[in-house]
């Protein structure tokens, strides 16, 4: 698909529209890169959507095209050697993949922001952090240097950064992990958007620090009424703040499940593996499950259902096959709200 056509008008501002329908729409979106092995299937028809104020969380493994499809969204691919071979991106309807390089910039930042995994690269250390934060006033906005530094020390203490005021002009490497992050937060709220997409946003902070930047984003959400996609492997952080979940493998959407419904019955086995490995305290002194082998190479994915070498439950037609997402139904048929699996045994995997 190419982004040479032209839509009519940018969407609508923040807090306008019919909050009904989704926010943001995933649909069928595949993306391939060129590689010395040939062509990589990175994302493989991946279809998901959030609304205002809801959270959907992605999850997988490291390889398993989650990140892959947040760049897309955002317009930040390597182009080449990656492309979006085929699907749509609908904010409000309106598809960005079709809209001009310009229009596609006006809603980055502004309508759709995203806090990256890495704090300390994703900053730029020989800028102060309050210049950082001040860009997002003076471009978009047209701020004068002080009216933006002014907004700056706004954001950092909105973020509960202490003594904002004396740390505006302090530089990224002066700041513990916990505290860089923070900032991330600021500069993708600072703008008010929309939607956020967080990328691995605890990654390397400790439990503490976790549980307080997911409570502060979870806080914020509901503030700002935002959709919220929170990328991740971990099933631990995402408990308390998700809506609904999507997990990912090698490319693909394998399971779809409102949050405490994924949790109490997966109805895929790469979704009851990723359970069963989280640490729990009544399992005291027994081993810890580790999903046996590794994500496949995606220049070789496996024929039929891509996790068949992993799992304990594949038969044969798990390696000729390719299932469907299959939708998730109650033992006398009736449809399960927003439950999908692909998994042709599903039936077997949510019964235990």
């Amino acid at each position: 698909m190419t982004t040479m056509e032209k839509t009519a008008d940018v969407p609508a501002p923040h807090g306008a529209g019919d909050d009904s329908g989704p926010l943001l729409e995933v649909k069928d979106l595949h993306v391939e890169f060129q590689t010395r092995d040939g062509v990589v299937n990175a994302v493989n028809g991946v279809n998901y959507s959030v609304r205002s104020g809801e959270t959907l969380a992605v999850l997988g493994e490291s390889g398993s095209g989650k990140s892959v499809t947040a760049q897309a969204i955002m317009g930040i691919l390597d182009m080449p050697p990656g492309r979006i071979a085929n699907g749509q991106i609908l904010f409000r309807g309106q598809d960005m993949l079709l809209m001009s390089p310009d229009e596609q910039r006006k809603l980055r930042g502004r309508r759709i922001a995203m806090i990256f995994q890495d704090a300390l690269s994703a900053l730029n250390p020989v800028l102060s952090v309050g210049y950082q934060l001040g860009e997002m006033f003076r471009v978009h906005q047209g701020l004068s240097k002080k009216e933006a530094k002014a907004r700056s020390i706004e954001l950092m203490e909105r973020v509960r950064i202490p003594a904002a005021k004396a740390r505006v002009n302090d530089y990224p490497h002066q700041f513990s992990g916990g505290m860089r992050q923070r900032i991330m937060i600021a500069m993708a709220l600072a703008l008010e958007p929309d939607l956020i997409i967080a990328d691995e946003p605890t990654t390397a902070l400790d439990v503490t620090v976790q549980a307080q930047v997911m409570d502060l984003l979870a806080e914020l959400q509901r503030e700002y009424h935002m959709g919220l996609i929170l990328i991740t492997h971990d099933l631990g952080v995402v408990a308390d703040v998700a809506d609904k979940i999507a997990v990912m493998y090698a490319g693909r959407i394998v399971e779809t499940a409102p949050v405490h419904e994924l949790y109490k019955r997966p109805a895929h086995p790469y979704t009851r593996g990723l359970l069963d490995s989280i640490p729990r305290l009544d399992h005291k002194g027994h081993e810890l499950y580790a999903i046996k082998g590794l994500p496949p190479n995606m220049a070789h994915v496996p024929s039929g259902c891509a996790f068949n070498p992993r799992c304990d439950r594949a038969r044969d037609v798990c390696r000729t096959d390719e299932p469907p997402l299959h939708q998730v139904t109650e033992p006398d048929g009736t449809p399960l709200a927003g439950r999908g699996s692909a998994c042709h045994f599903w039936k077997e995997t949510i019964d235990g």
